[in-house]
């Protein structure tokens, strides 16, 4: 088990040897034609902890000319199925190797706790690797026989370049959630990270030169969202994009790229609830509720950030969370025992702390946190204490809008249909979590929230082989399995007849 000494010797030594940041283009590493940089800053500390070098608008289109150079050249696109699989296994194992190294940079560029990282993050990202790899070996067509006249088949072909835009919220494994299925299908992309967590989109293009796929196949490039996301949006040359992270951003991103009707996969905020009935297991509820919220440091668009609660069990539940939150440990990332660390960025603290005095002003409570940790050794950090606001109505802007932090509502409700009423009273459609013990409640509920994924009985638990994505202003399309593969290949269908059918004869002699 590693200490949090070793851990911290470890991004210190990391940190030393790291050259500024360059954008990996054509195979090639590159400042970019821009000479542009912008600074990487430990959320921990506020110090700076990377130099990067911004691609701008020239940089982003040449990395888009050099994946639509490689993808016309057949080199990735035509590649054997297997071949492609057989390539993104050793990116899998590279990642497993260097997991330790990728999981201490990430922790250090984002604040989120080590653990956390190294366990779950890491690990899964290698799995995306793995698990898109078989899927492609899998890409098969539908056929249609008409007897005696025609074959009809559906094939799915690679569609061409993606833009792959990604948030500063567990950046390493949603960066391959995109890049593995966009490769495994046959595209080539473009890799665009987030500049508040730059760092392991750096490791993973390392990672992929070492597999040593075709010079262009994968691409990246740094750079704020208005002026690189912006441009690869606009750039004919690029026929998909998808994207994770604010809803209004997303809005844009969409207009950018509508004069060329690209494909878009969207999975944006959400506010997500978390429906407690009192005949479900509350030690259990109580145990998802907390972790569903506060991993991650409550940055995390699946965060269960609403917990409604029926009015039978309300005080002693409220009771309960409020004693375990208490108890939750704040504190260094790079600490084993810490579960929540700083929040990404200054800014965002102070937009976070912001809600909190609009909870207070429109009549809420704080039982709870709702401040900095008063100890000197987390004084320079982005910390906050787990926050949990109750005396809460559902037309708050604290129950309505994306906090995206360590702070959960509490609203009770006295029946299904205001429970239903409640869940379903948001802009927000990504995912909800209902507890209760009465399988016809579950199965009469579940369907009826406006959420792309609900989970009975059980906090957030993945299988890459389901659709993941959200309804309303949580985004469209989805993705993961199959459905990954819907969005990354083009679907085409052939006909082939049989024989003589008959053709009318327009035009024909009398």
């Amino acid at each position: 088990m590693q200490t949090t000494t070793d851990y911290a010797a470890m991004s210190q030594r990391l940190l030393e040897q790291l050259p500024p940041l360059r954008n990996f283009i054509g195979g090639a590493w590159t400042e970019g034609p821009t000479g542009e940089t912008f600074t990487s800053i430990n959320p921990a500390t506020n110090q700076p902890i990377a130099t990067v070098h911004a691609a701008g608008r020239a940089g982003a289109q040449q990395a888009v000319r050099a994946a639509r150079a490689a993808f016309d050249s057949g080199a990735w696109s035509r590649m054997a199925p297997a071949d492609r699989a057989r390539a993104l296994r050793r990116i899998a194992d590279l990642i497993r190797q260097r997991a330790d190294e990728i999981a201490v940079l990430e922790t250090t560029d984002t604040g989120i706790p080590i653990t956390q990282i190294r366990a779950g993050q890491v690990l899964r990202a290698a799995d995306n690797f793995d698990f898109f790899a078989e899927m492609a070996t899998q890409i098969t067509g539908e056929t249609y026989p008409v007897e005696g006249a025609f074959l009809n088949y559906s094939v799915h072909k690679p569609v061409g370049v993606a833009a792959l835009i990604t948030p500063w919220n567990t950046p390493f494994m949603l960066e391959t959630w995109k890049v593995a299925p966009c490769l495994a299908a046959g595209n080539t992309c473009v890799l665009k990270p987030a500049s508040w967590s730059p760092l392991s989109a750096y490791l993973l293009a390392q990672v992929i030169e070492e597999a040593d796929l075709p010079p262009g196949t994968f691409n990246l490039v740094y750079g704020s969202g208005d002026t690189v996301g912006t441009a690869l949006c606009a750039d004919p040359e690029v026929n998909l994009i998808s994207f994770t992270g604010e809803t209004t951003t997303g809005k844009q991103l969409m207009r950018s790229g509508a004069a060329t009707l690209k494909r878009y996969s969207m999975e944006l905020g959400g506010k997500s609830p978390v429906i407690v009935f009192a005949d479900a297991d509350l030690d259990r509820a109580l145990d998802a509720a907390i972790f569903g919220v506060f991993s991650l440091n409550g940055e995390r668009c699946t965060a269960g950030t609403r917990l409604l609660l029926q009015r039978s069990i309300y005080d002693d539940f409220v009771a309960r969370l409020i004693e375990r939150v208490r108890r939750i440990r704040v504190g260094d990332p790079l600490d084993p025992a810490t579960e929540v660390g700083p929040l990404i960025h200054a800014r965002h603290l102070e937009r976070v702390m912001g809600y909190l005095d609009i909870a207070t002003a429109e009549g809420a409570t704080i039982a709870v946190g709702g401040r900095r940790p008063d100890r000197p050794e987390l004084a320079a950090g982005n910390y906050l204490e787990p926050t949990v606001i109750v005396d809460v109505r559902n037309e708050m802007r604290v129950a309505q809008e994306e906090i995206f932090g360590p702070v959960l509502t509490v609203l009770p409700f006295a029946d299904e249909e205001e429970a239903l009423r409640l869940a379903n009273g948001v802009r927000y459609g990504l995912d909800a979590y209902l507890w209760t013990s009465d399988v016809g409640r579950a199965t009469r509920l579940a369907p009826e929230i406006e959420a792309g994924m609900v989970w009975v009985n059980s906090q957030n638990v993945r299988d890459l082989r389901t659709p993941f994505g959200g309804m309303k202003e949580s985004g469209i399309g989805r993705e993961g399995g199959r459905h990954s593969f819907e969005f990354y290949t083009e679907t085409r269908t052939i006909h082939v007849a049989f024989g003589r059918h008959p053709i009318p004869r327009f035009g024909a002699t009398p």
